[in-house]
């Protein structure tokens, strides 16, 4: 199912709590957020191990923090840098409307349609129980999607959009995977900003 809306909601799930806002950032504010990210953001780019081989994480990503507490994910360790003044803005924003104070934000870059996030889930021990992940995109429109662990009918498809809000709460993390898929299409560069408490 391709859920698409062009105001906020909350998304009815099984077993967990989706929200959504198209245009939590205006596009100009979004552009002009994207542009300085780009440009100023410490990219790095990761080797992952799948099945024993290694390969170049298909994205680029920084660890940004309010501490020097590292994050583990996929056998990587990040280290982080302190947030700049653009994160501290967007992240305010953030905040004010999810009620809640993050410590970390980890970025991704999608370069193109081959840069991807495969199957998972923002379960690290780290983030503690019932972890809130709230996800900001700016740049090119990507799809989205999510499915239940143990109940395969359960299916997601969101296209988050330029200045898009996603807000993943509860037992989410528990009960979903999410990925960004590769796609053929011609697609421009894309910055997701994931703001989370790590503990």
């Amino acid at each position: 199912m391709l859920f698409q809306s062009k105001k906020s909601v909350t998304i009815p799930l099984k077993d967990g709590s989706v929200f959504y806002d198209p245009c939590f950032f205006k596009a100009k504010k979004a552009n002009q957020y994207f542009e300085i990210l780009r440009n100023e953001i410490k990219w790095q780019q990761d080797d992952i191990k799948i099945f024993g081989k290694t390969y170049p994480q298909p994205r680029l990503t920084a660890l940004y923090a309010n501490n020097d507490k590292p994050y583990r994910y996929s056998n990587i360790t990040m280290h982080p840098t302190k947030f700049s003044a653009e994160l501290l803005e967007i992240k305010s924003q953030v905040e004010k409307y999810a009620l809640l104070d993050f410590t970390s934000c980890l970025l991704n870059l999608y370069r193109d349609g081959q840069d991807s996030n495969g199957w998972h889930a923002d379960n690290e021990k780290e983030l503690g129980k019932d972890p809130v992940i709230a996800s900001v995109s700016f740049g090119a429109e990507r799809l989205f999607h999510m499915k239940h662990r143990h109940n395969k009918s359960h299916k997601l498809k969101l296209k988050l959009e330029n200045g898009s809000l996603l807000i993943m709460r509860g037992s989410t993390q528990h009960h979903w995977l999410h990925q960004i898929p590769k796609t053929k299409k011609k697609i421009e560069e894309r910055i997701n900003l994931t703001f989370r408490i790590i503990k």
